[in-house]
Formats: structure tokens, sequence, C-alpha cells
């Protein structure tokens, strides 16, 4: 025990020391890929136009295929904000309009209590639907054509939670929605709308839609697992997922979208719409304009996203035409290390932003650790069940009766909290967690069913053999 709260006070001490801010760009990429496991980064700084990009490391932990400039990550939910502007396109052409709902284009919410529900809402986050309603299908790995539309069927006859229009929460549901909008709106596939109507004219010649095909120049996911992080074995996002965080892109790409971004010309839409994008949609939705998150004080617009084995960053002053964005090819972990340092020093050292480190995860650390121990603390139990059975096999009267009833009663709650009240803490189904973090699910998922095995294997120890 000594030994472990020793390695756990090393843990804490480390994630302290990662808050220290470095000079160069060097430096930052060597202290933040140590740190977090990070097998590969690419980045790339827009300033006044021109574009500088950079990167580090590998596309795949124990091979020597490098990142190279025009290496493609999948990028999360940096996402939303092509599936806003591809929306966007489509309201300027007269083929959608921004407050009008839903019902109106998808034949499915008709008579359904999201059926009211607005485009400008779905945009904004606004609608009502919650993140863990969001993150429902995100363990449906489906590359079925029809996969986004089944998503969205599903999504129809769920009820959101809050009023719409009301309160604001993050939730994947409204870009799938819009997703599909763009489908029945264009008469496209969504990756074909995308492919020609958004990356193509933005000069995103080396980017896709993910289709569920693999392609061999594409940098390899790495999840946490266990103070390391594993590949990718497959792929890892279904094409239901698409309009959320189904882009692929490389640093250079998209660098190159984030100028047009800021550049105030009427192009891939028109100045004034991408200015709208980047404003708050409404009262309820004061830091989130239509597909990026905004910071007023310091006068950034932003969006990061994540996938199973891939986290992204983009980031812009259009006051200053200036923006980052940093990709990397594996996913944080309490165990193994988190990308969010790395991430947000590239882009504070780019934007000259004041960085002071993020805070301690030594409670968090600390937490999972616990759980960790407590399978192999139930399985030791077992053996003391079976040492002592003598003794349980003794126990008579109330006080005896509840010393072997109650630890049922409280494993087979604990193990309800883990599978049912945790995942809703978390914003997501279980299914989800062990995706992004299958660590942490599976320490979870062994605390709740072993806790249950010991209380019944105790009991059955206590009542077999037994004396009438």
């Amino acid at each position: 025990m000594g030994r472990f709260l020793a390695i756990m006070a090393l843990c804490c001490a480390f994630t302290v020391q990662a808050s220290t801010s470095t000079d160069t760009i060097d430096d930052i990429l060597a202290e933040g890929m140590e740190r977090s496991g990070v097998p590969g980064v690419a980045y790339a700084e827009v300033s006044g136009g021109a574009i500088t990009q950079g990167k580090s490391g590998v596309k795949t932990i124990g091979s020597e295929d490098a990142i190279t400039t025009e290496t493609p990550f999948l990028i999360g939910s940096v996402s939303k904000s092509f599936t806003a502007l591809a929306i966007m396109q489509l309201v300027e052409a007269g083929a959608l309009g921004l407050d009008d709902p839903v019902s109106q284009y998808l034949a499915e919410f008709n008579g359904q209590p999201a059926g009211a529900i607005t485009i400008r809402q779905l945009l904004s986050h606004t609608s009502g639907f919650s993140m863990y309603q969001g993150n429902e299908g995100q363990a449906d790995l489906a590359q079925d054509t029809d996969a986004l539309a089944r998503r969205v069927e599903a999504l129809a006859a769920a009820a959101p939670v809050h009023q719409p229009g009301t309160v604001w929460e993050y939730s994947n549901a409204n870009y799938q929605i819009l997703g599909r909008l763009i489908e029945t709106a264009s008469g496209q596939p969504f990756g074909a709308y995308m492919t020609e109507n958004v990356l193509i004219p933005a000069g995103m010649t080396n980017s896709y839609v993910f289709d569920g095909e693999r392609r061999p120049q594409t940098a390899t996911g790495h999840r946490p697992f266990f103070f390391g992080k594993t590949p990718n074995s497959e792929s890892l996002t279904g094409r239901g997922s698409g309009p959320q965080g189904g882009i692929v892109a490389t640093a250079q790409d998209m660098a190159r979208y984030l100028a047009m971004m800021m550049n105030e010309e009427d192009d891939l839409l028109s100045a004034a719409g991408k200015a709208m994008m980047m404003q708050p949609a409404n009262e309820a939705s004061p830091e989130y304009g239509f597909g990026w998150f905004l910071d007023p004080a310091r006068g950034l617009v932003f969006h990061s996203g994540a996938n199973p084995g891939f986290e992204a960053l983009a980031t812009m002053r259009p006051a200053d035409q200036m923006a980052v964005v940093v990709l990397t090819n594996a996913g944080s972990g309490a165990f193994s290390g988190e990308t969010t340092g790395l991430r947000n020093s590239i882009t504070a050292h780019f934007l000259d932003l004041d960085y002071a480190g993020e805070a301690s995860s030594c409670g968090m650390i600390a937490g999972l650790a616990v759980l960790a121990l407590l399978p192999v603390i139930y399985l030791l139990s077992m053996v003391w069940a079976w040492r002592k059975r003598a003794d349980l096999r003794a126990k008579s009267g109330v006080f005896g009766l509840f010393s072997l009833w109650f630890p049922v009663l409280a494993t087979v709650t604990a193990a309800w909290v883990i599978f049912s009240v945790v995942p809703r803490l978390f914003g997501a189904p279980f299914s989800a967690i062990r995706l992004f973090q299958p660590d942490t699910g599976l320490v979870l998922a062994a605390t709740a069913v072993l806790g249950v095995v010991w209380a019944l294997f105790r009991l059955g120890v206590a009542y077999t053999g037994r004396s009438a």
C-alpha cells in the first residue's frame, strides 16, 4: 500500500509540473507528447492569410511511419462547424429556413415532441436534447448508407429533456438531425454534399468525410489503456456520426478552412453568413454560435473534437485574422495522459495567449485507482469467505442474517449506480465510455460485476452445507 501511495504522489506531482509553460514550439511538443503519450501530432497556424505548419511523431505506435503535413486525422466535433456551414449554404439558397420547425422537412418528426424544434435551435444546442441523448448512438459503428437516417428516425421518437429554446446543452443529437436535413434538402448523401460543396471548394484536397473505409495515409487512432495508448484495430466511428464528428482532415487543409472562415469574403458562404456563425445564436446560447464555441472576452472562436483515439482543437481570433489547429492521434485517459495540455499549449503559443496549464487530475486518478483495486479486493474476499465458511454458516439471528444479506443489496445497488447513474453523470451511455476509454470502462465493469459475485458467493457459501 505504501508503494501504491508513493506512485499516486508522483502522478500528482507530475500533473502539477505539467502546467509549467515553455517558450519554443519544439519544447512544447517534446514535453507535451511525452506527458500525454501522444504518438503523433500535426498543427498549423494561420496569420494574415499565410499558413505555417508542423508535425511530430508517428502514425502508429511502434512504427516508423512518420506524421507528415498531408496526414489526415479524424477531427471529432470540430466537424460540427462544417455541418453548420453546409446548413447555412442551404439557408442562403432558400432550401431551408433557420426558424422553420424540423418537422417541415423531416416527416418522421410530424406529431412528435421534437417536431417543433427549429433549425436555429439545433445549430445552437438549444433544442432541448441532452448530452446523454446525443451520445446514445455513439457506439453504433454501422457503415450502412442509411445509418444516419436510422439514427435520426430514433431521435424523432425521443422527447427533448428541456423545453426547446430555453436551455443550452451540448448534444450530438442536434447535428445528427442537421446532417439528415442536409440530405433531404439537397437530395444527396451527407458525405457527397460535404465533399462537393464544402471540402473541395475550400481547397481541402487531402480531407474527406469518413465512409467506413480506412485509407492508408490516415493516422491510426490510439485509445488510452492502463498507462499507455493502444492502436485502434478497426474504425471506431460509424457513418451515422458523420455530421457530428466524421470529418477526416489534415492540419494544412484545416488551416485553409479556418482562413476561409475569417476572410470576410463571399465564397463558400456569404461574409454575413460566416459572421453569423461566429456570433451568439440566441439568448439561451451566449457562448455558442452555429457550430462554434465563443470566448467574447478574448475574441476567440473555437471548437474541440474527440473520436475514439483522436482529439483535436481549432481556434480562431477573427479580429486579427489568426488561427491555430492542433490534431492528435490519441485519446485522453486518467491512467495514460491527457492531450488537453498539449493542444492548449500549442494554441496559446501561436496566438500569444496566457496559459498556466491544466488543473491537476490527481483526484480523478486516485478515485479510479481505488476502483481498480476493488476487483482484487473482491477476489481476495471470496478466498477469505471460503476459508471462513464455517463461521459464515454459523451466523444466525437478526444481525447474522443482516451481515449475510446486506452485502448483496449493497453491491447490487453499486452495480446499478455504475451502469446507470455514472453514465448519466458523464453524459454518455456505458457503451460510449468503453469505446472512448476502454480501461475506465473495464475498471467500472469489473468493480460492478465482481462486487455482486463476491456477495452472492459469500451468501452461497454461508447457506451451502448449513445444518437444518
